[in-house]
């Protein structure tokens, strides 16, 4: 975790050139007339606290001369200094994603990001509990993330934790877009899994549950195919819930991947 500074013509060499021989800093040169600047300030003051480096405001109002030594023509102008070299950043505001692929770039990593490279090492060990017990710990300290949730909930999932991972996936509303479609396809998957320790007795019902079954253990093309002849052979078949389900697994994969093209396709000619 970094910290943001103000910085002026007095204390730059100090706060800024010498301590960038130990930490990289960002000197966010602004204006308090300009609307961008105001826009980007709370990004950037969310971001330090986030990721280790250090922030420097230099108002270029107050210190004409360190705009001039830098050549600042427009603003916000974000340079990057490191082991006391000042290089170019970028110039006007960027949104939060770009501001982070731009912090990628310099190989910081946010607390967020090294909490889920520790859960990834305990997955990998198998140890699903210290890996439940992490999550937990992230969701705590970034509860408006919901991609956070989405990735919990679905480790969850998979561990067999669906009371946990309903709550998260309850907390994600239709007016998120960007989430809400992948949470209904995680929603469904609980559901598979209930199907699953009980199955119907009806043929159709069987061959439903191990296509759930599969689909749970992420071997989707067989699933894919059972769930595609439970269409051809009775689409009314449980409120139309092989096609559903199919439309689930396309979330799941994304509409790139090979396997949502093709049954995308089959599932089209079938329909229609």
């Amino acid at each position: 975790m970094g910290y943001s500074i103000e910085v002026n013509s007095a204390n730059f060499a100090a706060e800024v050139l010498q301590k960038s021989n130990e930490q990289i800093i960002l000197v966010d040169f602004f204006a308090t007339w300009c609307g961008p600047c105001q826009l980007m300030k709370p990004l950037l003051e969310k971001l330090v606290k986030e990721y280790d480096f250090i922030l420097a405001k230099v108002d270029i109002d107050k210190n004409p001369d360190l705009a001039n030594t830098y050549n600042i023509e427009g603003v916000p102008d974000v340079r990057i200094v490191d082991r006391g070299e000042v290089q170019p950043g970028f110039v006007g505001a960027l949104n939060e994603n770009q501001l982070r692929q731009v912090l990628a770039q310099l190989n910081l990593k946010s607390e967020l990001e090294k909490g889920l490279a520790n859960i990834e090492i305990a997955i990998a060990s198998e140890d699903f509990d210290r890996a439940c017990d992490l999550f937990k710990q992230l969701l705590e300290n970034y509860p408006h993330r919901p991609d956070l949730s989405l990735q919990a909930a679905e480790f969850f999932i998979e561990v067999h934790r669906t009371d946990e991972a309903s709550k998260l996936l309850a907390g994600i509303s239709e007016d998120q877009r960007e989430y809400y479609s992948y949470s209904q396809a995680l929603r469904q998957l609980i559901e598979f899994e209930a199907i699953v320790q009980n199955p119907g007795t009806g043929e159709l019902d069987q061959r439903y549950a191990e296509a759930c079954r599969l689909t749970l253990e992420k071997d989707y093309e067989p699933a894919l195919k059972i769930f595609l002849d439970i269409v051809t052979t009775n689409r009314s078949y449980n409120n139309d819930a092989a096609r559903k389900a199919m439309l689930t697994v396309f979330e799941l994969l994304g509409d790139q991947d090979l396997l949502t093209k093709e049954y995308r396709k089959r599932l089209m000619l079938q329909l229609y």
